[in-house]
Parts: structure tokens; sequence; C-alpha cells
């Protein structure tokens, strides 16, 4: 579980880096007006919030977030959080150990966004 949390609490402070330092991320979050979260099926997860051209976030659940991720349970969410496989997101969907609640479009939004997690490689 204390991976999970850390995994959670490190996608926010990569976000909030190249909200502020890549001018592309920045471009792709401005305007954008969302909060959303990452949990587990037993309530434990990290909320994240887009707005104003920055990123924020909390440890703990929000009321009424955008749309929710949420995971079968920790180990299951660091696993399709850092698969280098990018059919396991689809896969933990398929199987239900990903469960996708609310805004639909926001959740492809939220897939383009992860683009930016991706280190920057060298020439």
């Amino acid at each position: 579980m204390l991976k999970f949390k850390f995994l959670l609490w490190a996608l926010a402070q990569v976000l909030k880096k190249n909200a502020k330092k890549n001018p592309a991320c920045a471009e792709y979050i401005a305007g954008k007006d969302l909060v959303f979260q990452i949990q587990t099926v037993s309530g434990s997860g990290r909320n994240y919030t887009v707005k104003d051209g920055k990123v924020k976030s909390s440890a703990g659940l929000t009321k009424e977030p955008t749309f929710t991720l949420t995971f079968k349970d920790a180990a299951t969410g660091m696993s399709i959080l850092t698969a280098k496989d990018k059919n396991a997101f689809m896969a933990g969907i398929q199987s239900k150990d990903l469960v996708i609640g609310g805004n639909f479009a926001e959740v492809m939004w939220f897939q383009g966004l992860t683009k930016f997690l991706k280190p920057k490689k060298k020439k």
C-alpha cells in the first residue's frame, strides 16, 4: 500500500513540474478545469485538480470528481500504472481490476496527459 501511495504522490510531483517547465504540457492543460482521483476499492487514494494551468494534489478522496480510476487493490494499481505494456490499462479494464467512473471523455484527455510523464529521450 505504501508503494502505491508513494506512486500517486510522485505522479502529482511530475505533473506539477511538467505544468511549470514543459511548454507542451502547459499548453495541454491550459483552460482545463477538472478534479480526478486514483484510488483502490478500499478507499485509499489521492485526488488531483487541474485548474488555471496548474496541477494540485492532496491525499485522500474528493466528493465529486470528474472521473475516478479505481483499482482492485494497491498491488494491482501499482502493476497497471507502472506497466511498460501500453495495453495494461485496457487489460485492467477488461478484467475489472480497474474500474473507471465519471466522464469518460475526460479519462481520454487524461490518457493524453500521461505522455508527459515519460522521461525525455536523450539525443
